[in-house]
């Protein structure tokens, strides 16, 4: 790894190396673990994951799911560990994938995830970027901090969003990608869409942001917004009346739900596979999922992620109107298909670059990582 002149910080090499007895523990809980009894609720998608889909997944898991063969794959992208110093004094390790190009005018681009995410839905996009040479980039993902590989927030007080924006940014900087090296571009969907607007905001570092999703504050008129942007647009109440309670149970009992699920990989899995299959455009392969899964579990990431949503449910993190360019793509089974106006209004009319897409949801970088990736290279070749 070639970081510039005025990096600060020492990354690590990363291998991922989970211990085999983890692997054998995973295989004698899942073979041990009950499914429930059939239900008439359990029949029925509007209701959660099913039973019959249950069954499967348990049994392929159980079977045929090889996390041998992942760990290989992922651990062919190169991956660092690094210590990053918050606001507080206290130091966290960041996990992250680093490639970095030996073109002069590469842009520093910044893959950020959300919930319930990691680093792996980058993986498809990552190759796609890294070949990419107008422009060409310096490409860097991180594992926020409580997910997979990166160290959880603090123990003895609140952390939150401004606290992972000012790691992302340190870390950023201290790669040698800051405002003085000409700065980055932020990009990210759910939290990681959150944090790139918050960064933009905050740090001159951040040079612009491009995000593939955007929760808009307040109340915006439907005048002027075509007939399919009406429809998109009542997603958002869809999603409050009938998708939202987990996010509610993780606001406002993480604790509970914390130890629910770090109790038994079949319940991890009945949680997070269902915004995996309800959350896209077409269902993820078994594999995808699995994998996602299994890091989870191994990493025991589920307790340690969900912080954000105290912090989301209760006060308005939303940033103000920037006045850096903003990229926005818009996927049409996005849980908040925000109309293009809604976001020009929010940013201030810095909407530089924006695209509507006919298909995909809200995991745009593993749905459709050629597309999103295309979007990406429109966005920063207008900067």
């Amino acid at each position: 790894m070639s970081l510039p002149a005025n990096a600060t910080l020492s990354p690590t090499p990363f291998k991922i190396a989970i211990p085999q007895k983890d692997i054998d523990d995973l295989e004698v809980l899942l073979r041990l673990s009950k499914l429930p009894p059939p239900t008439y609720e359990g029949s029925l998608k509007q209701y959660g994951v099913t039973n019959a889909w249950m069954k499967e997944m348990k049994a392929y898991w159980e079977t045929s799911f090889n996390w041998r063969k992942h760990e290989a794959e992922i651990n062919k992208l190169p991956q660092f560990t690094v210590p990053v110093k918050n606001l507080d004094g206290n130091e966290y390790s960041i996990h992250f994938i680093g490639i970095y190009s030996k073109n002069p005018d590469a842009v520093p681009l910044l893959l950020m995830h959300g919930w319930p995410g990691s680093f792996l839905e980058f993986l498809d996009i990552i190759p796609i970027l890294a070949a990419s040479t107008s422009p060409a980039y310096h490409i860097i993902v991180p594992s926020l901090p409580g997910y997979a590989y990166s160290t959880q927030g603090a123990l003895n007080k609140p952390f939150g969003m401004t606290d992972v924006a000012y790691l992302m940014n340190e870390l950023m900087v201290g790669l040698g990608f800051g405002a003085a090296n000409g700065g980055y571009v932020a990009q990210g969907g759910d939290i990681g869409a959150m944090l790139s607007r918050i960064q933009q905001y905050r740090y001159a570092d951040c040079k612009a942001a491009h995000v593939n999703m955007f929760i808009a504050a307040g109340e915006h008129s439907l005048e002027g917004l075509t007939e399919q942007e009406v429809i998109n647009s009542t997603r958002l109440g869809s999603f409050r009346s009938t998708g939202s309670a987990y996010a509610q149970m993780h606001a406002t009992r993480p604790s509970t739900i914390g130890h629910a699920l770090a109790s038994s990989p079949l319940a991890l899995l009945a949680w997070v596979g269902e915004k995996l299959l309800e959350w896209t455009d077409v269902d993820p392969p078994v594999e995808k999922i699995l994998q996602l899964v299994t890091m989870w579990w191994f990493t025991e990431t589920f307790p340690r992620s969900i912080y954000p949503y105290r912090e989301l449910l209760s006060a308005d993190l939303m940033a103000p109107a920037t006045t850096k360019p903003f990229g926005y793509s818009m996927f049409p089974k996005e849980l908040v298909p925000t109309p293009k106006a809604w976001v020009d209004a929010e940013t201030n009319g810095k909407l530089v670059w924006y695209k509507g897409h006919e298909s995909g949801g809200h995991f745009a970088a593993m749905e459709l990582p050629e597309v999103l990736a295309q979007d990406i290279n429109e966005f920063v070749l207008g900067l």
